[in-house]
């Protein structure tokens, strides 16, 4: 074990715990009717409470164990069998890299959230989040940062993919859940309400690019210079993106706005999360001046063209800039063409059957979509009982 390591991912366990809690939590409400913010504050936390729940009884047996075949984990680590305090994973205790696993595994269903927000039940919300989890993610996980069947020695030979801390993990997968749900779904009544609080956009925004530092500099899984420049890259990705987004915002409406320089920031962050182990400075400079253009036309593509009511632009900013920062790992000569848009290719076709599938099976068993007057209303007080704001108090 070593120990200026084992400080570094628990510090970080604790950032990437801050991205859901409360950050995304914070970013997220804020963009919602005033009626809805609880609903979305309950979301999140009720995600997190129940993937950790999850993931020590099952998830990372099936991410991390040692099953054969390439395809999952096995169940050889349920409960988390056989690992004491003295259990290395590297230089690591293995409960710190499984604390460290299991915020990833808290974020990534957190993030569908904001594709079906202010129109879905809170059961439907619990029972499609586990599923999945265990289903989609944590197989994935498996492929790719387990040892499984897209990492190195796997289909695609000695050179497998590269997704430093979850371009294809989790942005990948959670972009594509969130757009599948929301044609499920269709569209509010009320598409057109703006954000009831960008001052809890921004500070929503802030937190999760101070929590992505944990996201990126904690997947080294060390303390050294790899780490710091994973956090470096990161930083300048983020600025990139947020400038570029409030630029072209501009050039385009005259006025660059709060909620659009923030999300800016959201996109540079998830193109950069694959190839923050792989490039440097003036690669993520690149990277995140492209992604705040790229995410904001995709925004315009799903929303306006398509005519897919993803509410918070899951699928435009998550997935397409995961995807986006993916692919530019070749275009870096960081990994293989063929590992890098075959992993994509075959992790999207897993996802979007697992996704298609439990929506299926999830809605014969609890309703998908809350009644018509409930939605009008919202759901903080029909749901839950609980108003955000009282200003008769």
């Amino acid at each position: 074990m070593n120990g200026a390591d084992t400080a570094w991912i628990m510090t970080a366990t604790a950032l990437v715990l801050l991205m859901t809690l409360p950050g995304l939590a914070l970013f997220y409400g804020g963009l919602v009717r005033a009626r809805n913010v609880l609903s979305v504050f309950m979301h999140c936390y009720a995600i997190a409470c129940l993937m950790s729940v999850l993931w020590f009884l099952l998830g990372y047996s099936i991410a991390f164990g040692e099953g054969s075949g390439g395809f999952w984990g096995g169940l050889g680590k349920i409960g988390l069998e056989g690992v004491t305090a003295d259990s290395l994973t590297g230089t690591l205790p293995e409960i710190a890299f499984f604390a460290f696993q299991m915020t990833f595994a808290i974020i990534t269903p957190a993030l569908i959230v904001g594709a079906y927000v202010e129109r879905i039940s809170f059961g439907f919300v619990m029972l499609f989040s586990g599923l999945w989890m265990l289903l989609c993610y944590a197989p994935v996980v498996h492929w790719i940062w387990g040892g499984g069947m897209l990492a190195d020695g796997g289909i695609f030979g000695e050179t497998g993919v590269r997704d430093f801390a979850g371009g294809i993990v989790v942005h990948e997968t959670a972009g594509l859940a969130a757009i599948i749900l929301a044609i499920f779904l269709g569209a509010r009544k009320n598409q057109h309400t703006p954000p009831h609080s960008p001052g809890l956009v921004m500070i929503g925004a802030a937190m999760l690019w101070v929590g992505w530092f944990g996201f990126n500099g904690g997947s080294q899984l060390a303390a050294d210079g790899g780490a710091a420049m994973a956090i470096t890259v990161t930083h300048i990705s983020a600025a990139a993106g947020s400038l570029t987004w409030a630029l072209w915002e501009r050039i385009k409406f005259g006025k660059s706005s709060l909620v659009g320089l923030v999300t800016g920031t959201i996109a540079g962050l998830a193109s950069i999360t694959p190839a923050s182990g792989f490039v440097g400075p003036w690669e993520a400079l690149l990277i995140g001046s492209v992604a705040g253009l790229l995410c904001q036309e995709a925004v315009v593509l799903i929303r306006n063209k398509a005519k897919i009511d993803d509410t918070l632009d899951v699928m435009a900013v998550h997935g397409v800039g995961g995807i986006f920062g993916t692919i530019m790992i070749a275009a870096f000569g960081a990994g293989t063409w063929t590992a890098q848009l075959g992993s994509l290719a075959i992790v999207g076709a897993y996802t979007t059957i697992v996704t298609v599938g439990l929506i299926l099976v999830c809605r014969m068993i609890t309703p998908m979509r809350v009644d018509e007057d409930i939605e009008v209303s919202g759901l903080d007080l029909a749901v839950h009982g609980e108003r955000a704001y009282d200003i008769s108090s």
